[in-house]
């Protein structure tokens, strides 16, 4: 987010004496543009000008050298000493162990009860044999650099004092150090990119308040006429045979040459403050220039060394195979729709020099020899630079402008003021050749109907208003007739009004959105959630009430998940969407189940020490088995049915499951109570329960499903469709994910479950009050079959008369026959009259019958 020095802005816009950076964030906010943060000093003072008047070197033990300096600070001094003038000789006795001043030096101090950065504070203290009564500083003491070699010699005579404007000894240093202003941080929305520079944020204060506006990005307003481009400029030439969208990559290319130029010149020290309060380290010169202008104007810029450029400069696109080493130093693989900067080194445009828009090459870099210097002030396509800055992972400055909008008619005014300080403080010679590829089209006139802000903003305005005030903001406005239709042409640095809407937005801002009347629109009536709304929510509902937490996870995972699940390599749900551009790059694909991610959020919690673990999540998995392909319809025009076919073809399946994860502890052992724990059968009733929820009934079946226990896993289905599994999971997968020993997990289909459904209303059976008859079975059945099979029989003889089955005892040994068990069911006969002996007796017969029949099963003597 771009910071706003109050000093700096107002170099493009009046403010008033002693603005602060709140009142300033309350002005700019009535004009949509956001406080993120105000910034103040880590300095305070009182920090002071003082000149050295005495120096006496003092030797120490040790072997340091360090001298004790008397001081004038002005009206700061201490009482003057026995016999002498206070005019002459008062001042402050300090301790410093830096050389690199001598007596009649004017110097930075910090006096007692100063904070510096750190915290720091300043007090005497006895040292070295004197009082320290304060501190001279240096520039790293200051938070001004890294420079711990010596203090800040302001000047070195009244004379050079004067000349620099230094403050009078005594007085405040921390306005002239640019210390002592605070700087606001704001948020800037996306299509507002002109406010990422100083002129931009200028013009919305302009509009906020009413301050007078000078546009510094124009020719006008520059200290001399813009050289005009002549055939000796180093030229450029763009070759962009494939343009994203049809729009070329680069419509404009200013060069400017500055030769001569002092490799050892600093940035001027307000330069160097300003971009430090901006938020940027000054680095040298021309680089200091180039982004100064950046931040002043908006326009990114680009110095190279010329000695080490052949030319033309060639702007195209990536090919395959092609490499460049950045400023950062990484070396980045190139290919695509990357749109380059290259020169002629080998042939036409056969060396990559830089990501245009977004970062230049390490081998055409400024460095400490640089004497001659290209700058480049080009406008280049928002959709190629935001593709290529994501690509490579290079959210420059440049890039955060450029994918924005960048003005395109400022590239030779920006080009020419930085040539400007490389002339005026480096001592360089502005070479008189120069080159402009100006391609840019004019934004062309919109037809707009003054009535749309009534319509649309609800703002009752006269039609000499609105377009005041879209003339205000820079649109040229043709106002034909009385009618209510005006054309208007949006200025070149605003390329997001490109409707109607826009520039009743426009309107709505500058007016004010507290003066729109608020009016909530009328609520239709409707049939409220949908029925399959109603059963996911009553589905999680059911769980939370049985002790399940709802966890909300990513859909990303490793491909590392699958393996510690033991999914098989030929499983369907080992085919996974892998992202181009991945949160994380260890966690590229899209989950396919949601236990991938799920049994990972277990693992969290009980690595952080939660003792009672039971998830559960509802969300959507991705199945690509079986998508196409299609080619890229374009945008300009509705594809044809044909086309949109491909298209969702090209969609992977999504439906909406349920998954939950427990361990074995329930709750923990309290006193008197033991705790509770889960086993399979609790993951089983967790499904059976979400599907009774919305009247069905499911079946259980024995499988075998990774990541679930070979032999403690159960299939769900109603009917033929099969719905989910859950159980016991595989020891070894417990294991992989730091889970206690037996486990339990489920996922089902609940897309799958509501269609097996339908549409049909719950049905509620009715409460019978007669009483209940209870008879148990204890059948001897082959120890294949399973209490499931037994149980369907049993329900299914019992008829109607039936209200519970439940098996409440499982038997195996000496008093069962080798390879047999007994199952002992409990089953409650219920009707609408009180059941007789005759009734019992007949039920008991026909479900003994059809077990024997079904299983060759035998009563249990």
């Amino acid at each position: 987010m771009p910071r706003i020095p109050i000093d700096w802005l107002a170099d493009h816009v009046e403010v008033p004496s002693g603005l602060s950076a709140e009142q300033l964030a309350a002005d700019l906010v009535k004009v949509g543009l956001e406080e993120e943060e105000i910034h103040r000093s880590e300095v305070t003072g009182p920090i002071v000008v003082g000149r050295v008047l005495t120096l006496e070197k003092n030797e120490q033990k040790n072997g340091k050298l360090i001298n004790y300096c008397r001081v004038d600070v002005g009206e700061h001094n201490d009482a003057p000493g026995e016999g002498k003038e206070p005019s002459e000789f008062a001042s402050r006795g300090i301790i410093c162990g830096a050389h690199n001043f001598v007596e009649g030096d004017y110097v930075v101090v910090s006096l007692p009860g100063a904070v510096l950065p750190g915290n720091f504070a300043i007090a005497a203290r006895k040292t070295y044999g004197h009082v320290s009564d304060g501190m001279i500083c240096s520039k790293a003491e200051l938070g001004l650099g890294e420079d711990h070699s010596g203090i800040i010699v302001l000047a070195s005579s009244p004379e050079e004092a004067a000349e620099r404007g230094i403050p009078a000894v005594g007085e405040d240093v921390l306005d002239y150090l640019g210390l002592a202003g605070e700087v606001l941080e704001i948020n800037v929305t996306p299509d507002r990119g002109y406010c990422f520079a100083m002129r931009g944020v200028a013009r919305e204060f302009s509009h906020s308040t009413g301050a007078r506006f000078t546009d510094r990005g124009l020719e006008e307003n520059l200290d001399a006429p813009l050289p005009v481009p002549n055939a000796e400029g180093f030229p450029v030439k763009v070759d962009d045979v494939a343009p994203i969208h049809g729009i070329p990559g680069c419509d404009r290319f200013v060069t400017r040459i500055v030769r001569g130029v002092d490799p050892l010149a600093a940035s001027p020290t307000w330069m160097q403050d300003r971009l430090s309060a901006a938020g940027m380290r000054p680095i040298s010169l021309a680089v200091d220039a180039t982004n100064y202008v950046m931040l002043d104007l908006g326009q990114p810029l680009h110095a190279y060394d010329l000695d080490k450029l052949v030319a033309p400069i060639v702007v195209r696109r990536a090919r395959d195979g092609e490499t460049l080493v950045t400023l950062d130093e990484v070396a980045r693989k190139l290919g695509g729709d990357d749109l380059l900067i290259t020169d002629s080194e080998g042939g036409e445009g056969a060396r990559v020099i830089g990501l245009a828009g977004t970062m230049g090459g390490l081998e055409t870099e400024i460095t400490a020899s640089t004497t001659n210097v290209l700058i480049e002030a080009a406008h280049f396509d928002q959709v190629s630079v935001a593709r290529m800055a994501r690509k490579h992972k290079l959210p420059s400055e440049a890039a955060k402008r450029f994918e924005r909008g960048v003005d395109p008619r400022i590239a030779a005014v920006a080009a020419q003021r930085v040539a400007d300080i490389l002339v005026e403080f480096g001592g360089g010679e502005l070479d008189p050749a120069n080159f402009d590829f100006n391609v840019t089209v004019d934004p062309k006139p919109q037809a707009f109907d003054v009535n749309e802000v009534a319509r649309v903003a609800g703002l009752r305005l006269d039609k000499a208003t609105i377009v005041g005030i879209l003339r205000q903001i820079g649109c040229v406005v043709e106002d034909e007739g009385d009618g209510s239709v005006v054309s208007v042409t949006a200025p070149t640095w605003r390329p997001d009004l490109t409707g109607p809407a826009h520039f009743v937005e426009e309107v709505a801002r500058l007016v004010g959105y507290d003066e729109m009347a608020s009016k909530l629109p009328p609520v239709p009536a409707g049939a409220g959630l949908s029925p399959t709304q109603r059963h996911r929510r009553d589905i999680s509902r059911t769980l939370a009430e049985q002790g399940w937490t709802e966890v909300l996870s990513y859909p990303f995972v490793s491909g590392e998940t699958f393996a510690k699940q033991g999914i098989p390599d030929d499983d369907d749900r080992r085919l996974a969407i892998r992202l181009a551009n991945p949160l994380q790059d260890e966690s590229p694909y899209m989950r396919t189940s949601l236990l991938d991610s799920l049994l990972e959020t277990a693992r969290i919690n009980v690595a952080r020490g939660n003792p009672t673990v039971a998830i559960f999540e509802a969300g959507i998995v991705t199945n690509p088995a079986g998508i196409g392909s299609a080619d890229n319809p374009g945008v300009g025009k509705r594809p044809s049915e044909e086309a949109l076919a491909a298209l969702r073809a090209t969609i992977p399946s999504q439906p909406h499951h349920v998954a939950g994860v427990a361990i074995p502890m329930a709750t923990q052992a309290a006193a008197g109570l033991s705790g509770q724990t889960w086993d399979w059968r609790d993951a089983l009733e967790a499904v059976k329960s979400c599907a009774r929820t919305i009247d069905l009934t499911l079946t259980a079946a024995n499988a075998e499903r990774a990541p679930f226990h070979p032999g403690r896993c159960a299939e769900l289905s109603v009917g033929e469709v099969l719905i989910g599994h859950a159980g016991e999971l595989d020891p070894r997968v417990c294991k992989a994910f730091d889970l206690p020993a037996r486990s339990i997990a489920f996922e089902f289909d609940v897309d799958a479950l509501t269609k097996a459904r339908g549409h049909h209303p719950i049905s509620v059976a009715a409460v019978r009050t007669n009483p209940v008859a209870k008879e148990d079975f204890a059948l001897v059945v082959d120890e294949t079959v399973t209490a499931a099979q037994v149980a369907d029989v049993l329900a299914a003889a019992a008829g109607d008369l039936l209200e519970e089955i439940r098996l409440f005892d499982i038997y195996t040994g000496d008093q069962i026959a080798k390879g047999k068990k007994s199952l002992a069911y409990a089953l409650r006969l219920r009707a609408d009259y009180t059941l007789t002996a005759e009734d019992i007796s007949q039920v008991r017969h026909r479900v003994i019958k059809a077990a024997k029949k079904a299983f060759g099963a035998e009563l249990r003597a």
